[in-house]
């Protein structure tokens, strides 16, 4: 094989539509739950985007910044997500939301763990945690699947 060969990226999408396409409809399905659950849209872009930056997926930040954006988020709170924890920017429930997100995404030793997610189910409520959850477990997915493809920031 050679070197040009080896550099051309295999989009995981495209190698196996119907895994591609599984994956997606998790996503809808995670989607749909969340909106049953209450949870509002943007909130839901500050899980997929904290995710993202966690793990480095930049096709991923920039099409859910953009999602983020359509859905009414400001610019001042997506430049300042990366440091959620330092400002007073996010309400409580954003706060647990993104904390229970940073601890699946990261999966730091149990204790630290179990703490990330009581706060989030005193927060939360069962229901949008078990979304919320989803959404950061299905954001995690995709991140990986981009970032194994290679896919382009266009």
């Amino acid at each position: 094989m050679s070197t040009a060969e080896r550099r051309r990226n295999v989009y995981l999408d495209k190698s196996h539509p119907t895994s591609y396409q599984a994956a997606a409809d998790l996503a809808l399905e995670v989607g749909a739950a969340a909106e049953a659950a209450g949870l509002d849209r943007r909130l839901l872009e500050l899980v997929n985007i904290r995710v993202s930056q966690i793990n480095g997926c930049a096709y991923c930040l920039d099409l859910h910044r953009r999602r983020a954006v359509e859905a009414g988020e400001s610019e001042r709170r997506l430049i300042v997500l990366d440091a959620w924890a330092e400002t007073a920017l996010f309400s409580e429930q954003e706060r647990a939301a993104l904390q229970l997100a940073e601890s699946i995404t990261r999966l730091p030793e149990p204790d630290e763990r179990r703490y990330a997610e009581d706060e989030a189910r005193a927060v939360l409520g069962d229901d949008a945690y078990s979304a919320v959850a989803w959404v950061a477990i299905t954001m995690n997915a995709f991140n990986r699947i981009s970032i194994t493809s290679h896919h382009p920031v266009r």
